[in-house]
């Protein structure tokens, strides 16, 4: 198995080859950068990673990037490092998804512990996306009319309810719902509920009580 890659974005050459040792030492592979246009600029990478960033460099700044790299669509765990941070700029790094905020000098362990982590919730963050994109992908699979099946059933209403909301026989709606079990690869409704709520589909309200 490759082993997890850590990128090191800091405008310190020192810092850079220091960090590079450490993290070396410690399993991992590395690739450094002198500034945040240059990791922006590097191809998105697929496999366990993290990145380990400098907070204050001249140009785009480490919380920048770490803005930057959400608005493109690439969210990253990230270890922040610094020589004089502050409260405020911990808690909006840490707010937007930071895994840890380290203030230099800072011991060796707790760096190799942060990065563990990061590459540990990355990996996490990963498998969760790809559930995600499995569940809209089944979804995708469904006709308009098992998939307005498949919203009114996770509401919990009964296949008679089901007929009547939607204009159709009750036969024909067991016939959809069968569908979308097979189609969602759901084996019980409880399943298609977490696979509804995963894949972000519309589900209507639960039709109200009769009064009394």
């Amino acid at each position: 198995m490759t082993a997890p890659v850590v990128f090191v974005v800091d405008d310190d050459p020192s810092v850079r080859k220091s960090l590079t040792r450490v993290l070396t030492s410690a399993g991992y592979g590395v690739e450094t950068f002198g500034s945040a246009g240059d990791f922006m600029a590097r191809t998105p990478f697929a496999g366990p990673c993290c990145v380990v960033l400098d907070v204050s460099m001249p140009g785009l700044t480490g919380l920048h990037l770490q803005e930057a790299l959400v608005g493109a669509g690439r969210p990253m765990p990230i270890v922040f490092i610094t020589g004089h941070g502050d409260i405020p700029m911990s808690v909006q790094a840490m707010k937007a998804g930071a895994v840890d905020f380290l203030t230099k000098p800072f011991a060796v362990t707790a760096l190799v512990a942060a990065v563990q982590r990061a590459v540990a919730k990355g990996v996490k963050d990963r498998g969760e996306e790809d559930r995600t994109a499995e569940a809209r992908a089944r979804v995708a699979r469904l006709t308009p009319r098992e998939t307005e099946v498949f919203a009114l059933v996770v509401t919990g209403m009964l296949n008679k309810q089901i007929a009547g909301q939607l204009g159709v026989g009750e036969k024909t709606v067991k016939v959809h719902r069968a569908r979308v079990m097979e189609k969602m690869q759901a084996g019980s409704v409880a399943e298609l509920v977490r696979l509804a709520d995963r894949a972000g589909v519309m589900v209507p309200a639960p039709p109200a009580l009769p009064a009394g």
